[in-house]
């Protein structure tokens, strides 16, 4: 799991929580708002877990959402270890990294092209 944030074109900031299987390389969720606190973290889990079970370890980065105790209550609860990446590695979560950076990419950067375009255009 890690983070995304961008800005919409009247400055508005906002978060994508991207959830990605690290061994199917499948992108299980994009959860998309203004805030994701860890209790929006935790909101997602369980839909994730009757769709596909849950996993025996979890990687994430060493942000507020991912290592407060709402995600660790959860964690502990539910059976799950969260794995944490030594800070300034990214490399070591690099299934999401990747993910993230095409994401951006072919999403969001795609949508900031265009607002672009129809502004010359105009």
């Amino acid at each position: 799991m890690d983070f995304v944030s961008d800005g919409l074109a009247h400055g508005r900031r906002f978060r994508c929580l991207n959830v990605v299987d690290d061994y199917t390389r499948e992108c299980l969720a994009i959860e998309v708002d203004n805030s994701l606190p860890g209790l929006r973290v935790k909101q997602v889990l369980p839909r994730l877990a009757e769709m596909r079970g849950l996993p025996a370890s979890i990687t994430v980065d060493n942000g507020p959402e991912f290592a407060g105790k709402v995600l660790d209550a959860w964690a502990f609860e539910a059976s799950v270890t969260l794995s944490f990446i030594r800070p300034g590695k990214p490399v070591e979560n690099a299934c999401i990294e990747s993910f993230s950076g095409r994401f951006r990419d072919e999403c969001l950067n795609e949508l900031v092209c265009l607002h672009a375009s129809c502004q010359k255009l105009d």
